[in-house]
């Protein structure tokens, strides 16, 4: 295998691993930014305690996968901005709003401070529904019709709940007394949404593209691929057990939760990325015909080595230093 061939699929697998990274990361503050309607004042505080030394760091992930796409599958880029043009800038409102919001709670009057926390718990909403309806269109290999956009929209609303779950299970692990109460209520009522949304995009994906369900249902695939959706399904019925069950003495076991959260969204992520692949556009175009020319990818990657390793690191830090549970929110 020449360069020209390996260095796409290098590339596909970090921007894959980017996204995957920023799901399952700034999934988990956004879905503590839509909670926030469901919180009191003492609680939101406490809520933004457990994501503020992180939340910012979540979002490179976002812009490296994004960039990634830009400079290294460039013909991709123009396609996909080009689909999701409106959903996109949907979504970069949603993320300004709730940053804006963010800080200025901190700052604002009491009698302003609610109609903050509104702006940050809805821009955290149509950033998540709008990350979701790109998805069900990224499916759909972006049909534009009043079928495709109601999947789409369906999606929309199975990825809120999904990072609604994954939020409460961070406020599981990270926070105590009555808000850990509060944040496994959430957690059971978000389960079921997820496991839905969960379905439809598998039952979905086979069905929407001959290749796709050739490649699925032909032997030795079948054989190799059944053992995913059986540990997800696995892996939310022991979610569900383990909710039922907690807290424990000790707070033993609130890591759990969070912790199959991750393995699901991982295994999601597998069977999307084995469906697609090799196509960075679904049926349009695959990796390598939307890949930069091989000198731009040696140059690229070299940039890539030495700025993932910071990242990395600057993560596991944060993520070391502020571990254990959130404190009381405190701005002197």
């Amino acid at each position: 295998m020449n360069a020209a061939e390996f260095l796409p699929v290098i590339f596909v697998g970090l921007m894959g691993l980017s996204m995957l990274l920023y799901a399952i990361l700034d999934g988990y503050d956004l879905g503590v930014g839509m909670l926030f309607a469901g919180a009191d004042d003492a609680q939101r505080d406490r809520m933004i305690a457990s994501i503020g030394p992180f939340w910012d760091a979540n979002e490179t992930w976002l812009v490296l996968g994004v960039g990634i796409l830009l400079v290294a599958f460039p013909a991709a880029h123009g396609v996909i901005l080009g689909a999701l043009y409106l959903p996109v800038t949907i979504m970069l409102f949603g993320l300004i709003a709730r940053g804006v919001a963010f800080d200025f709670r901190a700052k604002a009057r009491d009698a302003h401070k609610q109609r903050w926390d509104r702006t940050f718990c809805l821009g955290s909403l149509v950033a998540s529904f709008a990350q979701g309806y790109m998805l069900g269109q990224f499916i759909l290999g972006f049909t534009q019709n009043l079928a495709a956009m109601a999947f789409s929209a369906l999606i929309g609303l199975c990825v809120c709940a999904a990072y609604i779950l994954i939020g409460a299970c961070w406020l599981i692990y990270k926070t105590e007394d009555a808000l850990q109460l509060r944040a496994i209520q959430w957690a059971k009522r978000a389960l079921g949404y997820t496991a839905l949304g969960v379905m439809l995009v598998s039952a979905a994906t086979p069905l929407l593209s001959p290749r796709i369900f050739e490649k699925w249902f032909s032997f030795p695939n079948i054989i190799l691929l059944a053992p995913v959706p059986m540990v997800t399904a696995g892996l939310f019925v022991a979610m569900w057990v383990l909710l039922r069950r907690l807290p424990r003495a000790n707070d033993t076991w609130a890591w759990a939760p969070y912790a199959i959260t991750v393995a699901i969204a991982v295994l999601c992520f597998h069977g999307l990325a084995f469906s697609f692949f090799p196509y960075i556009v679904p049926e349009q175009l695959t990796i390598w015909q939307a890949a930069s020319s091989t000198a731009s990818l040696w140059v690229i990657l070299i940039g890539a080595v030495l700025v993932l390793p910071m990242i990395l690191a600057y993560t596991f830090f944060t993520y070391r230093v502020f571990s254990g549970k959130a404190t009381d929110l405190r701005y002197d």
